[in-house]
């Protein structure tokens, strides 16, 4: 439990900080993670844009994506400062983050009971204003350890990217970066969940059809699951970059949704149902709709089908009813002009 006055001067060590480590150009500008006029949309906007590109070029994309054990509580007290320093935070600044973080204890509450305190010998302080700043800088480095390959990452949400139009070397060049990352993660006392670090080959339909070989990757001796589909920051991924995969499962959420605002239709006024709609059913159409807009004609019209069906379910329509009236009606625009 932080308290007010804490926060307060927290905020103003932290705008301090931030402005020092952007004039200076410190923070890795592959970081889109807790950082000013980035997020989840500017972390994911460049990938799939590279990875379509490489596609258009006749390559394959190798991309691993890495999964980190419980890394704001493994963050070491010692790195952390040394890097700290190395980055020019020094003399009484630095002092000033090293009693910051040592001395902190904590304890648990179970069932009515508190347990003893313990002291915290690593981690960064949960909850704080500063905690997310220090992870990235924990974490900055972690680029320059990598030869061929290109990090993109979002806080510890991470995937590596190499491309190329011989199986054989994206291989051995994804296979040299991961034993060098496994050696940076143990030097900086993190821990990767091998079980849960998968990899995809990124193509064509018909360029992933003509390889003959399988990719084999591992990482401390421990084997690398491929996938043709995975979920990054929210979004779901397919090999081809077809976003069949991310509309299907967007379409059962928004479903599900509109089913409930149905349901309760009868209990409440319209005011209420726009407001479950714009809290419940909106945000899925518009997250990162930057990078799945393209997805094509039939998959837009699914989606579109779908705010049709909500626009009747408020106004309490029938399937005849003109729906550009009932937009009009709303005030609400049409998905793809939304877009």
């Amino acid at each position: 439990m932080i308290s007010v006055v804490a926060k307060v001067f927290e905020r103003i060590v932290y705008d301090e900080l931030y402005n020092f480590l952007n004039s200076e150009e410190i923070i890795s500008k592959q970081q889109s993670g807790f950082r000013s006029l980035h997020s989840t949309v500017t972390a994911l906007l460049e990938a799939p844009d590279s990875w379509a590109f490489n596609i258009d070029r006749g390559y394959v994309d190798g991309v691993v994506f890495l999964d980190l054990k419980k890394v704001f509580d493994t963050v070491d007290h010692e790195i952390l400062l040394t890097k700290m320093n190395r980055y020019g935070i020094q003399g009484k600044t630095l002092d000033w983050f090293k009693s910051c973080l040592t001395n902190r204890t904590q304890r648990c509450s179970v069932n009515g009971y508190l347990s003893d305190f313990t002291p915290l010998k690593s981690g960064v302080p949960q909850g704080t204003i500063l905690d997310p700043l220090l992870f990235l800088i924990y974490i900055n480095d972690l680029p320059n350890c990598l030869s061929f390959s290109v990090p993109r990452m979002y806080s510890d949400d991470t995937h590596i990217t190499y491309a190329g139009s011989d199986l054989h070397l994206i291989q051995s060049n994804l296979s040299h970066d991961l034993e060098k990352l496994s050696k940076w993660l143990v030097s900086n006392k993190l821990t990767l969940n091998a079980t849960k670090t998968e990899f995809m080959l990124i193509g064509s339909r018909q360029r992933l059809s003509t390889l003959s070989d399988t990719l084999e990757l591992s990482i401390d001796n421990v084997p690398i699951e491929q996938v043709f589909s995975v979920k990054s920051l929210g979004i779901h991924i397919d090999e081809n970059l077809t976003w069949h995969s991310h509309i299907n499962k967007l379409c059962k959420k928004i479903s599900s949704a509109v089913g409930a605002i149905k349901r309760v239709k009868p209990f409440v006024p319209q005011s209420t149902l726009l407001n479950i709609y714009n809290s419940l059913v909106q945000p899925h159409f518009d997250y990162c709709s930057l990078i799945w807009g393209n997805c094509g004609k039939t998959l837009s019209k699914k989606l579109q089908k779908l705010q049709n069906r909500a626009a009747r379910v408020i106004t309490s329509s029938n399937y005849d009813v003109d729906v550009d009236s009932l937009f009009h009606k709303l005030s609400w625009k049409d998905l793809k002009s939304q877009r």
